[in-house]
């Protein structure tokens, strides 16, 4: 079985909590491949969640698996796909969450403009308290060979990660360009450096910890 179709057996675990946050997993679809990443390694369990989800959620559902919001100290997108796939129903989300007073994160690969072909950061402007962004190369050769986007993405990706880092400034008050420290021939002094360039922060991640 494809690693990227989740068995029908699996259990929904549409939001889960840790470090005090609620995580929210509403799409088991990437633009990438990552070569690091759990589940194209065959492991769907993060922190002991079982992230394979049946069908892809609806609002609704999402937030009846939040429960009460005050609970957390931040509200994340993150699950194992790439939540800015699922726009509409992300933004839905957040709009309900912010009448609650809720912070929201959003983890992305930073790919959401380059596939919805329009610039969505605007999009996000107080909806989103935080993106943090995958970088993961200082390089679009190692950050293809790594991150290993969509065939259709593979020659803008890198660019359109960057340039969609320096787009969300303008909207979200906190943008994180991160990468991980253990992939070969990545320079995190070199990550470090381009997002200074571009004006954001930067976050160290260590390898094989995931959650």
């Amino acid at each position: 079985m494809k690693a990227d179709t989740p068995s029908l057996a699996a259990e929904q675990v549409l939001a889960y909590e840790l470090h005090g946050n609620c995580y929210l997993n509403i799409t088991y679809h990437c633009t990438l491949r990552c070569a690091f990443c759990p589940k194209f390694n065959g492991v769907w369990e993060v922190q002991g969640y079982n992230l394979r989800i049946r069908h892809e959620p609806s609002a609704d559902e999402v937030m009846a698996a939040i429960g009460d919001v005050a609970r957390y100290q931040e509200i994340v997108f993150c699950g194992l796909g790439e939540s800015t796939l699922r726009l509409e129903v992300m933004l839905d989300i957040a709009d309900r969450l912010k009448q609650q007073g809720a912070r929201i994160r959003l983890n992305t690969d930073g790919l959401g403009s380059l596939v919805h072909g329009r610039d969505i950061t605007p999009e996000l402007a107080g909806r989103i308290d935080a993106l943090s962004i995958s970088m993961n190369a200082h390089t679009r050769e190692l950050y293809n060979q790594h991150c290993r986007p969509h065939p259709d993405y593979l020659d803008r990706a890198y660019e359109a990660m960057l340039d969609f880092a320096q787009r969300a400034k303008a909207h979200v008050p906190a943008v994180t360009l991160t990468a991980l420290d253990g992939l070969e021939g990545v320079d995190i002094d070199a990550c470090r450096a381009q997002a200074e360039a571009l004006g954001v922060q930067f976050r160290r991640r260590v390898l094989d910890e995931v959650g």
